[in-house]
């Protein structure tokens, strides 16, 4: 029997087991709604913008693991969801998103809702298509959630004429696709698995550094065992919190320009570094000639472009992380693990480092203190809630604060920054896991960037919380320019801010507001408890900035302390 391509594009979807679809109708894909109508087996959540619709799918794919989908129409639809596209790529976030295109023999000709979708994304997604021929259709799709999920995981968009998206052909879906120029390295090299075991063996002052690449490679259960059989201490970057148990006494807390100093110093003075899933960042490393300057250094990843890219690495593994790790484990139990008594001086550091409680923060203020927020959120939602964020302050604190315990409980854009990211990406999270408690940690700038998906949350009946850390200030921006611009608040201050309580209840929801720090806990187990969205405005101490810091251009162990 002939199918449509639009049809064609719903049965794929289904052979590969999605589930939901965020998207926002147009023209160009009418074909393609019409389609989903026209079926049960796959749900679609109608967003209020189509960067919202790519964000929720962000937080879906990252909640879940599984490939996000996004569905957009031609012109602005496509250019809408290029942040998210953006966003996606810089965190190796596995997505398809599908575009609307103008039929085929308008491409070029500057037709109404006309765009040039597969160059404008092509610098922002891992891979894209242009589908002139039904019958290249199913592949082509096929070949889209390979490429999206395997090796470094990415976005990958399908750009779908109209007249394609309503010819027809016989539908066949191939079982799995090869691509002559990509295929990723899964095993890691034997050689230098011992060199890198070797190594540790030996170390006096080792660190572990793991980034998002342990989350997306689901090792966070590889990457334990090992960390706790060399007993060595570990860190995480921004993307990789969760990847190891973040209360868990070998972890010294988050690294880079707002990590710990323990963390920042161990990478500083140690002797063997073992970097899993990282790309050595410039918020990770500061000053590159500073960073790690005495260690040799193991670098594990799926990508080998990212291998001495950034900083010169020793032993290059390229590889898969979990599959890396399961090896290291391996070859670690035969050889053994050294001499533990060696590591005692190091701990004796780091914990002498530890001791400078560099977190530290005014405790008896009149005023709330964000930090003060982030630890009764971790306390009175027992560690166990999804946490999704923006992008500020308010993101450094909840990576400060809140001590995530297992993967992908941890959502926020690291590489791109995207204010704008964290409610959207709360809605995908709640729709992945509808009894699950998800919480919004943002502030009053970043939440205005796609409030209207509170109407989002409102037609699918999405309990998602919000918690707003409200400064009235764009914190980060007015924190440099108190720091390095001479206190010049250069458009920092937001001296028009809407009532956020009224706000949420103009759309039916729960709103609760403090400007009190004993009313904290009891507002935040309120706004828990309760079984819809709830709207939290905590009016914070607008003068309180995010500590440590390592300024730009600086090293490490050059960080200011509060």
């Amino acid at each position: 029997m002939k199918l449509t391509g639009a049809e064609i594009v719903l049965r794929c979807l289904q052979e590969e087991g999605v589930d939901t679809v965020f998207g926002y109708p147009g023209g160009a894909v009418l074909h393609i709604y019409d389609a989903l109508f026209n079926q049960d087996r796959v749900r679609h959540v109608l967003v209020r913008h189509e960067q919202g619709a790519i964000h929720a799918a962000e937080g879906y794919a990252q909640a879940t693991g599984k490939v996000g989908v996004g569905l957009v129409t031609s012109g602005p639809g496509a250019t809408n969801a290029v942040t998210g596209l953006a966003t996606a790529h810089m965190d190796s976030v596995p997505m398809v998103v599908i575009s609307g295109q103008v039929p085929t023999a308008l491409i070029g000709n500057d037709a109404f809702q006309e765009a040039d979708t597969v160059g404008i994304t092509r610098p922002c997604t891992k891979h894209n298509f242009l589908v002139k021929d039904v019958a290249e259709l199913a592949t082509t799709l096929k070949k889209a959630f390979y490429i999206a999920a395997s090796g470094r995981p990415g976005p990958v968009v399908v750009d779908i004429p109209k007249d394609v998206s309503a010819a027809e052909c016989e539908f066949e879906y191939p079982e799995e696709v090869h691509l002559r120029s990509y295929n990723p390295t899964i095993k890691g090299h034997s050689g230098q698995i011992k060199k890198a075991v070797q190594l540790l063996r030996s170390a006096e002052r080792p660190m572990v550094y793991t980034g998002g690449g342990v989350v997306l490679g689901d090792a966070a259960e590889e990457l334990t065992e090992l960390v706790r059989k060399f007993g060595f201490p570990i860190t995480n970057t921004l993307m990789g919190l969760g990847g190891y148990p973040g209360d868990d006494p070998q972890f010294v807390g988050m690294l880079g320009m707002h990590g710990t100093y323990e963390a920042n110093m161990g990478i500083t003075h140690c002797d063997v570094l073992l970097a899993i899933g990282a790309r050595f960042d410039d918020r990770v490393t500061g000053k590159i000639e500073r960073f790690a300057p005495h260690a040799k250094i193991i670098h594990v990843d799926i990508d080998p472009s990212s291998i001495s890219k950034n900083v010169e690495v020793d032993v290059p593994i390229v590889g898969h992380v979990q599959s890396v790790l399961a090896d290291l484990n391996q070859v670690a139990d035969k050889m053994g693990t050294g001499d533990p008594d060696r590591l005692q001086p190091w701990w004796e550091q780091i914990n002498e480092w530890r001791g400078r409680d560099c977190l530290a923060y005014d405790r008896e203020s009149r005023r709330i203190k964000p930090q003060y927020v982030l630890e009764k959120l971790y306390e009175v939602s027992g560690g166990n809630a999804i946490v999704t964020s923006d992008v500020g302050q308010h993101q450094m604190w909840a990576a400060q604060f809140y001590h995530f315990k297992r993967p992908r409980q941890w959502l926020n854009s690291g590489g791109l920054g995207t204010m704008g990211y964290g409610f959207p990406a709360a809605l995908g999270a709640q729709m992945a896991y509808p009894d699950a408690a998800v919480v919004c940690v943002t502030g009053e700038g970043s939440i205005q960037m796609n409030i209207q998906e509170l109407s989002t949350a409102k037609q699918y009946r999405l309990p998602v919380k919000i918690l707003n850390l409200n400064n009235g200030y764009l914190g980060m921006v007015r924190q440099w320019q108190e720091l390095f611009y001479d206190n010049r608040y250069a458009e920092s201050y937001v001296d028009a801010l809407p009532d956020f309580v009224a706000l949420a209840e103009a759309y039916g929801f729960k709103g609760l507001r403090t400007d009190n720090p004993a009313d904290v806990e009891g507002l935040l187990r309120e706004g828990l408890a309760h079984d819809g969205l709830v709207f939290m405005d905590l009016i914070v101490d607008p003068e309180e900035n995010v500590y440590p810091m390592v300024p730009a251009g600086a090293g490490l162990d050059e960080m200011v302390l509060v």
